[in-house]
């Protein structure tokens, strides 16, 4: 009867741990990558509410000039003003361009 040779290779347990390992390496990327995207959206969405509060403030300060309208690279911006329930109100509007969505902030306006 012919030795057998003996051939250098893995055994199961080290291949299962090494599996293990990989995944562990490639979910922990998985969320990093879901964390910064979710964060650039935040941030994102963070710019929109900061530049409405600017627009805010503008026209508590009586530097903006009704109805207003410009063209951004997150959308395009209207302030104008509206009667709601008998009541003047002041609406701050952004329309994003890709989803057309929009995020709208109303004031009520000073007689």
């Amino acid at each position: 009867m012919a030795l057998l040779k003996c051939i250098k290779g893995s055994t199961l347990m080290e291949t299962l741990v090494a599996t293990v390992l990989i995944v562990v390496v490639f979910m922990i990327t998985s969320l990093l990558l879901n964390s910064l995207f979710a964060n650039s959206q935040k941030f994102k969405a963070g710019n929109k509410e900061a530049y409405l509060h600017e627009l805010q403030y503008r026209y508590q300060q009586q530097q903006l000039s009704l109805p207003w309208h410009e063209e951004t690279d997150f959308g395009e911006v209207a302030v104008f003003s509206e009667i709601e329930n008998g009541v003047n109100t002041v609406v701050f509007e952004i329309r994003e361009k890709e989803s057309n969505q929009y995020k709208r902030v109303t004031l009520v306006a000073e007689p």
